[in-house]
């Protein structure tokens, strides 16, 4: 069993360090799900999506104009993963993602499925659909959508946060330079990736200022992290 607790705990899971409004993270949890699909994979290996809470590294808000600002660069390199840019008023737009993060570790009490496909609704609901996923009610509507949750028992483990611990936790592995960004991927053998593909940069100013250039993009990356995924599945 890995000491690293930034590793997955077993050959056929992939742990994805992710906050859910992050657009890289919204990009790459999309190349994972699609890589894994074209492998015919599913079934096999399983994401570990684990919480890397912007909100707490940075103490403060994710604030809409660097989000609003990524939209249109990072959704055209993968369109079909859902984007919108935000729509309602800026009082509707969500101060904190600790709520969804924590229902997504709820949900694995559920299996990895449930986890899995509460995480990519959420992602959606928030990109495609600009709904207010901090909210309770939302993030249940959320998890009635997939068909995967049981819904009454996400609600009992939020309204008794059993899971909040598990983002803490998650939370302090990635401290300290020790998960470099949302997304960082971790296979078993300690295979990691962080913004799997992608090489960026800021010009006119840094994150709600200026926006961000795509130098490079390389989505092969999801194939050969699938493929080393099963192989250290199948070899153990």
């Amino acid at each position: 069993m890995p000491t690293d607790p930034r590793l997955p705990l077993s050959h056929d899971t992939i742990t994805v360090f992710t906050d859910l409004n992050c657009s890289f993270a919204h990009l790459a949890v999309y190349r994972l799900h699609e890589a894994r699909r074209r492998l015919g994979l599913e079934g096999r290996i399983w994401f570990d999506h684990r919480a890397f809470p912007l909100e707490l590294f940075n103490r403060t808000v994710n604030e809409r104009p660097g989000v609003d600002s990524e939209v249109a660069v990072i959704g055209a390199l993968e369109p079909d993963a859902g984007w919108r840019l935000w729509q309602g008023p800026d009082w509707t737009y969500p101060v904190t993602m600790l709520p969804p993060l924590e229902a997504v570790q709820a949900a694995k009490q559920q299996g990895w499925h449930a986890s899995e496909q509460l995480d990519l609704a959420l992602r959606r609901a928030f990109w495609a659909e600009g709904r207010c996923i901090s909210l309770r009610h939302e993030i249940l509507d959320v998890a009635a959508s997939t068909g995967a949750v049981d819904v009454d028992s996400l609600a009992e483990a939020l309204d008794d946060g059993r899971a909040r611990s598990a983002v803490m936790s998650q939370y302090a592995a990635a401290k300290d330079g020790r998960v470099n960004c949302s997304p960082h991927v971790f296979l078993h053998d300690g295979t990691n990736l962080a913004n799997p593909g992608i090489r960026t940069r800021w010009v006119n100013g840094g994150f709600g200022v200026g926006f961000p250039v795509i130098d490079a993009d390389d989505p092969s990356v999801y194939t050969d992290l699938l493929d080393r995924a099963a192989g250290l599945s199948t070899a153990a």
